[in-house]
């Protein structure tokens, strides 16, 4: 089978693999779509500490249907189309996983639209529910054209809340008004400055933001929050944030808020599948859509991860394996 490898920080290369064998508790999946993101950049540049290193196959998403299962997994579980978890792995035409890390995708889901909400609409799904975002609230979102971040500002919507989506560029803020966002903040400006006639005015502050991006900034947008608003960092395409950064919750903290470090690493399978079943309901009932940015073949992975480390696309990459 076709897989492909990380061969250095800075390349990927396909590579022709012998197909794995589920072990106890595993299950095979014949791939059919995989999601490219950021982390995968990481990964390949060994910035991602749970990712094994040079010659392992990057990879935390794919659509398919399980083909065989190992010792101690149900027999009905094969010919089920799932999304799989596995813990790395995913750029290949068949992916081993944990029994426990496949969620079942119904038959009126495509299987690109599912990868292209897979991890991405977890993360924000159960960032936006941990926060208890809800109707009322005034949500910003930061990086709300990437792929957490157009989920985020649908599901956001869905739950009753006031968005407002920071970007870049008019195209991406006009589509993110066609996804739900009341208000556009163009990033290159101060965060309270907004970039058009729907653009939030200067000195709003939030109930809640949700932010993919991390970085030197923080600060500015955690000076945003409301008393009692919750900040929920779930993201970091723009670097760590230094220490400092965090002065604004010590200096105001008169107004008690709430930063949440959030990732999917600390999340129990059965959580995983509640979300899960939750950003289903989301995307049959139509109030929620899966944004695809490009779709590249697999044996294009290396091109693929380079356009998602440019910070161009609007939504998700997505690999087909065939």
């Amino acid at each position: 089978m076709k897989a492909v490898v990380v061969r250095s920080s800075a390349e990927l290369a396909v590579v022709d693999a012998p197909e794995p064998v589920p072990g106890r508790g595993q299950v095979l999946v014949d791939v059919d779509a995989i999601g490219a993101g950021y982390v995968d950049v990481m990964a390949r540049r060994g910035e991602y500490a749970y990712f094994p290193g040079v010659g392992s196959v990057p990879g935390l998403e794919v659509v398919g249907r399980v083909a065989a299962v190992g010792p101690d997994v149900p027999e009905g579980l094969v010919g089920r189309r799932v999304l799989a978890l596995p813990a790395f792995g995913g750029y290949a035409e068949k992916v081993v996983t944990e029994a426990d890390r496949v969620l079942t995708v119904p038959g009126s889901i495509d299987a690109v639209d599912a990868v292209a909400a897979g991890v991405n609409a977890m993360v924000a799904e159960i960032a936006l529910h941990r926060v208890g975002a809800t109707a009322g609230d005034r949500v910003l979102v930061r990086g709300a054209g990437g792929g957490i971040g157009v989920l985020a500002t649908q599901i956001a919507r869905a739950r009753g809340a006031e968005v407002t989506a920071v970007t870049s560029a008019p195209a991406r803020g006009a589509r993110l008004r066609d996804l739900g966002a009341a208000h556009i903040v163009d990033r290159t400006r101060p965060a309270t400055a907004g970039s058009d006639d729907d653009s939030a005015p200067a000195g709003e502050t939030y109930d809640v933001v949700v932010d993919t991006v991390a970085g030197p900034d923080l600060a500015d947008h955690l000076a945003l929050l409301r008393p009692n608003g919750r900040y929920i960092l779930c993201g970091g395409v723009g670097g760590a944030p230094e220490v400092a950064s965090l002065e604004p919750l010590l200096r105001d903290f008169h107004r008690s808020p709430t930063l949440f470090a959030f990732s999917l690493n600390s999340v129990a399978p059965e959580d995983l599948a509640l979300s899960w079943k939750r950003i289903v309901a989301l995307l049959e009932e139509g109030r929620l859509s899966a944004v695809i940015d490009r779709r590249f073949p697999l044996t294009e992975a290396d091109a693929a991860l380079r356009w998602v480390e440019s910070g161009k696309p609007f939504g998700k990459v997505v690999l087909l394996p065939r």
